[in-house]
């Protein structure tokens, strides 16, 4: 196992839990974290790792960060339609 995969990982489960709780991928992201976790786990103890199981971890929490990240509201757009009502200067 290379330490860029484990590194990955962990940043990948990092980003994962610090997911706005009312995201409606929050849930997947709980999932997907542990599953990291344990894998982590696996590797520590020298247990091997199928890099397949792997490789599809790490591409479920990639699509995971995807999607909520497209839930964050664009601000720009937001201040945009606010001054267009003159609402905000």
């Amino acid at each position: 196992m290379k330490e860029f995969d484990i590194k990955l990982l962990k940043l990948l489960a990092h980003r994962l839990e610090r997911l706005n709780v009312d995201s409606l991928w929050a849930r997947r992201a709980s999932g997907t974290r542990g599953n990291i976790i344990k894998i982590v786990s696996e590797i520590k103890e020298k247990k091997e790792v199928d890099p397949k199981r792997l490789s599809a971890l790490i591409d479920r929490a990639f699509e995971v960060l995807e999607h909520a990240a497209q839930e964050i509201p664009d601000m720009d757009e937001i201040r945009k339609k606010y001054n267009q009502k003159g609402n905000i200067k």
